[in-house]
């Protein structure tokens, strides 16, 4: 993702100023804690994958919704982790770390009742944002002791002199709209900045890759290899037809068995429900073809991460 331009500002009179807000809002927290569920609740629309598995979200990428007056363009990013030694884990805190460069506010999303090394370490890498920082407490559903939840709160909130402390849903949307409304008041005053029926800049190879990995993180479960990625070396649109060809790079033989499956099982179902979103979400006719190919060490590469599209322009 290329780095937003600032707008140009111009010397009129405030009778010249734009009726409208909108502005870039990084979703900023630790892995897990939900960041691409509540980006996909907020747009209502499912744009990043999602997964039990920690660190699923590589990349950068915006999802723009556009309400009557405000824009807010969100930039969900990887999770910052700790301890993260691979040349990709580097990326990622480079990709999420990257965007407190531009944008006008920033989500800290939390999990209700936890608070871990990692959080604070996020919570310390927004000392020096100027802006104004939103905290989202995720997750109030799963809560089971609520009277736990209001000092919880109360203890959050003396971290840092939040904008806002917004305890929500995600995954059922409770307060999601509370949220929604406290982030455009920090917005600034200016012209929408994408039309106003563009949801994302992200590509269509991209977003496939997205989905076909987002799939085999779900079939394969525990068994997942970590140091898995997709390449989409084929993309091609004839009418309402997408031929979509689909590399999935491991870095082991051993993991090219266990992404294929006993005859094949597992690549063919995790292509297939790929294969399902991809209809849906590009609203055309979709032929997938998948293989699983081996570059040993790769995850750990920075000239092959470059190669795989961990670019650090798109940060």
């Amino acid at each position: 993702m290329t780095e937003p331009t600032e707008p140009t500002a111009t010397p009129d009179s405030d009778a010249d100023a734009p009726n409208t807000r909108a502005g870039y809002v990084a979703l900023l927290g630790r892995p897990n804690v939900g960041k691409s569920t509540l980006l996909n609740r907020l747009l209502a629309f499912k744009l990043s994958i999602t997964s039990p598995k920690p660190q699923t979200t590589r990349h950068t990428i915006l999802g723009i919704q556009t309400l009557a007056d405000t824009q807010i363009v969100y930039v969900d990013t990887p999770g910052l982790h700790l301890n993260g030694r691979k040349a990709m884990n580097r990326y990622m805190n480079r990709a999420a770390g990257n965007v407190l460069g531009y944008v006008d506010a920033v989500v800290f999303v939390i999990e209700a009742l936890r608070w871990t090394d990692e959080d604070a370490a996020v919570l310390e890498r927004l000392a020096d944002y100027a802006g104004p920082v939103l905290l989202a407490v995720n997750k109030v559903d799963r809560v089971t002791d609520k009277p736990k939840l209001l000092p919880f709160l109360q203890q959050m909130a003396e971290k840092r002199a939040f904008a806002a402390v917004v305890p929500l849903s995600a995954q059922k949307g409770t307060n999601a709209a509370a949220l929604e409304t406290e982030i455009a008041k920090q917005l600034p005053a200016n012209p929408f900045f994408f039309d106003e029926d563009q949801i994302t800049t992200a590509s269509k190879r991209f977003l496939a890759a997205e989905l076909v990995r987002e799939k085999l993180t779900r079939v394969l479960s525990d068994e997942l290899p970590y140091a898995l990625t997709v390449e989409i070396e084929k993309f091609e649109v004839e009418g309402r037809l997408h031929r979509i060809s689909a590399v999935i790079w491991v870095e082991r033989k051993g993991q090219k068995a266990i992404v294929i499956g006993d005859k094949g099982g597992t690549l063919k179902e995790a292509g297939r429900l790929a294969r399902l979103d991809m209809e849906e979400m590009f609203d055309a006719k979709v032929h997938l073809e998948t293989w699983v190919k081996v570059r040993e060490g790769w995850s750990d590469d920075e000239k092959a991460l470059r190669s795989l599209g961990f670019d650090e322009s798109e940060d």
